[in-house]
């Protein structure tokens, strides 16, 4: 239902944007009612055919088969199946201004779930950041990423109101430690933004990240000129936002020398390159979290059980193994406990992933006891893979960064006695 709709959405709307939001209703004991809505900025339709769009075989205008494709008939798949879930499908919508499609489905509650951890390397709790963007819809999903995190958001539709945002800060002794900018808005752009902050004393100093959706030349010079600590492109993935905002805040402004601007392709080359173990014997899967590894610029070695694992780590070194728990010849458990076997009396001990389909309560707690290092469900979320990568290759305790307080120099600033102390560092 949500593939078609969406779909629709796409196939109408030639400019602007779609949105995907997803509410509980209602709450029961065992029970949730889910309200699904698909909004776009396309062509619309008209009041006298939004009765008919649900019927078989039906478009609001025939014109837009010759032009756009298709019969209708997913709008009535998708209202029969809605029906057979216990809820209703209808339509808001004006021509000429997009429409917005709403769907409600009951479903039973989960009756155990996986604990989720929040734990990183990093703890942005409490730190203050304001996001600056004209579009309503970018601004929301910037600030529900970075209140995720912890972090409080401040939000800004202009130039304008950005600046009368920063003075209250100031006035109120709570001034933000990071700023992320959007680059082309029709009232005063990022850039212009970013001048005008550093023409006023008033206005306390903050970490800024720049964001654009159409990169132009010269762009990332005028980041450098004017002391911008990022440049990213958008649509932004959450884990690389984070993974700036986490080298930004941590590191301590007042250098000898200026810090080289953090793009998207410093991120990654700034990495640890890993080598990884996957093994697992469903090629879709393989395919699936290779790719995601190797988007992050790690080298994989994939292998289809628990036996080929033990031969390609008898033969070369890797830095973490991730392990699926179902497999032929040698299930995931088998091959942990035999690798834990050789590690016996030696200081070697490789990291293991666990990767189930089943997450189901205890499942952890039996991968832990395996001599597994951690646990990640299937479907594989990249966010949760990663951290748990992380957390396992570069363990470093919890490093609570905190806004500077009224008189400082607005910068976030760290705990020295928190810092973990690392050969080489």
């Amino acid at each position: 239902m949500i593939i078609n709709l969406v779909g629709n959405a796409i196939k109408f709307t030639e400019r602007g944007e779609i949105g995907l939001e997803i509410d509980v209703d209602a709450r029961q004991e065992d029970h949730l009612q889910l309200h699904f809505k698909v909004h776009d900025t396309g062509i619309g339709i008209m009041p006298e055919k939004q009765r008919t769009i649900f019927e078989a075989f039906s478009q609001a205008d025939v014109s837009t088969t010759r032009r756009f494709g298709g019969t209708g008939l997913g709008l009535t798949i998708s209202s029969r199946l809605v029906a057979m879930m216990g809820g209703w499908i209808w339509v808001e919508s004006q021509a000429g201004q997009g429409s917005s499609f709403h769907f409600t489905t009951k479903v039973r509650r989960a009756k155990d779930s996986a604990p989720v951890e929040t734990i990183g390397p990093v703890d942005l709790t409490g730190v203050r950041v304001l996001v600056v963007d004209d579009n309503a819809a970018n601004r929301r999903i910037l600030g529900d990423m970075v209140r995720g995190w912890g972090m409080e958001p401040a939000l800004a539709a202009s130039s304008r109101e950005a600046l009368g945002v920063l003075e209250e800060a100031d006035e109120s002794a709570r001034p933000f430690a990071l700023l992320l900018v959007d680059s082309h808005m029709p009232e005063g752009d990022g850039f212009g933004l970013v001048e005008q902050i550093q023409q006023r004393p008033d206005v306390p100093k903050a970490r800024i990240i720049m964001l654009t959706s159409t990169g132009q030349r010269g762009d990332a010079t005028r980041c450098r000129e004017l002391g911008v600590a990022a440049y990213l492109t958008k649509p932004i993935a959450q884990s690389e936002l984070r993974d700036a905002i986490v080298t930004i805040l941590g590191t301590r402004a007042g250098k000898a020398e200026q810090p080289a601007l953090i793009t998207r392709h410093s991120l990654r080359e700034g990495q640890r390159r890993l080598r990884v173990l996957l093994a697992g014997d469903n090629a879709v899967n393989q395919r699936l979290t290779s790719r995601l590894i190797e988007k992050r610029n790690h080298v994989v070695t994939i292998v289809g059980d628990g036996r080929e694992a033990l031969a390609a780590l008898d033969k070369e070194s890797f830095d973490i193994v991730l392990m699926d728990v179902q497999m032929p010849r040698m299930d995931g458990f088998q091959a942990t406990a035999a690798i834990r076997r050789k590690e016996r009396g030696t200081p070697a001990h490789v990291p293991i992933i666990a990767m189930t389909a089943h997450a189901m309560k205890g499942d952890r707690e039996q991968c832990l006891a395996a001599g597994m290092d951690s646990y990640v469900p299937k479907p594989i979320r990249p966010d949760d893979l990663f951290r748990e990568i992380q957390r396992l290759v570069d363990p470093v305790p919890a490093l609570r960064l905190k806004t500077a307080s009224a008189g400082d120099d607005g910068e976030a600033v760290a705990d020295a006695e928190a810092l973990p102390v690392a050969p080489g560092d």
